[in-house]
């Protein structure tokens, strides 16, 4: 194996871990609840479903990206591009207010919200990446 090839793979891969790293602090910043404090101090299950989900749904783009980039650049442009998208989706979603918001019911530890929140972040993140493979 050519070493470029090998040093080319951890550009790439290190690039992909910094995105998820900054997308998990600016997921922190863009929800209304501490998620941290939810699930590493209060127990919050929801609150873990709902972030393991938005992970999940960050990196299926990000591979989308990975896969289908002609360049560094090119992934990193699409990579910042998929994070944006799905820090919108949940600015959005846990705002809403009212009987179906999920901001008081996630912080409440209703389970059944938790787990639609992970599977909304989920499918957001598998339409951001198919739009993207061009």
């Amino acid at each position: 194996m050519e070493i470029s090839l090998f040093l080319s793979f951890l550009g790439f891969f290190i690039t992909a871990v910094i995105l998820v790293v900054a997308f998990l602090y600016l997921y922190a910043i863009v929800t209304p609840y501490d998620d941290y404090n939810l699930i590493f101090e209060g127990n919050n299950i929801a609150a873990a479903l709902g972030f393991g989900g938005a992970i999940i749904g960050v990196s299926i783009p990000l591979y989308s990206a990975l896969v289908h980039s002609v360049s560094y650049i090119d992934f990193a442009i699409w990579g910042i591009i998929a994070i944006l998208i799905q820090l919108i989706f949940a600015f959005i979603v846990t705002r809403l207010n009212g009987k179906y918001s999920f901001k008081s019911k996630i912080v409440q530890g209703v389970i059944p919200v938790g787990i639609l929140m992970a599977f909304l972040s989920i499918a957001i993140g598998l339409l951001n990446a198919g739009s993207m493979s061009y």
